[in-house]
């Protein structure tokens, strides 16, 4: 017998379980970030974010949501961190602005938190 990893008896408040039905429902976004591994598309993306965001199928309130860099709507919208990371790199935003952001703080309230002082 298999045990799960998930005991969804006892969720923990505020965060989201990135399972199949989230994998389906930002597959568009995550697609599109995936796209970003391309310089080329980079550049595209720069030039005219949501002119290229409309080519990729990315729907309205999630182009919304990275015009905003509103990366905590992202991930609670079906985006994958690993995915949403790559709008973060091309914008200048590091995981620990990302993880500020999500928390509600500000980089330097998010960095006492953190153990070891890493790229912001």
């Amino acid at each position: 017998m298999t045990e799960r990893q998930i005991d969804r008896s006892r969720p923990i408040p505020g965060t989201t379980v990135f399972d199949a039905a989230e994998t389906r429902r930002g597959y568009a976004l995550n697609r599109f970030c995936m796209s970003l591994t391309e310089p080329g598309n980079r550049e595209a993306f720069k030039a005219d974010e949501d002119g290229y965001m409309k080519r990729h199928g990315v729907a309205e309130a999630h182009r919304r949501m990275v015009i905003a860099r509103d990366f905590g709507g992202l991930m609670n919208a079906g985006g994958n961190i690993y995915m949403v990371m790559k709008i973060g790199a091309v914008t200048g935003h590091g995981l620990y602005t990302i993880g500020a952001m999500q928390r509600g703080e500000t980089l330097e309230q998010f960095l006492e938190t953190r153990q070891a002082k890493g790229a912001r």
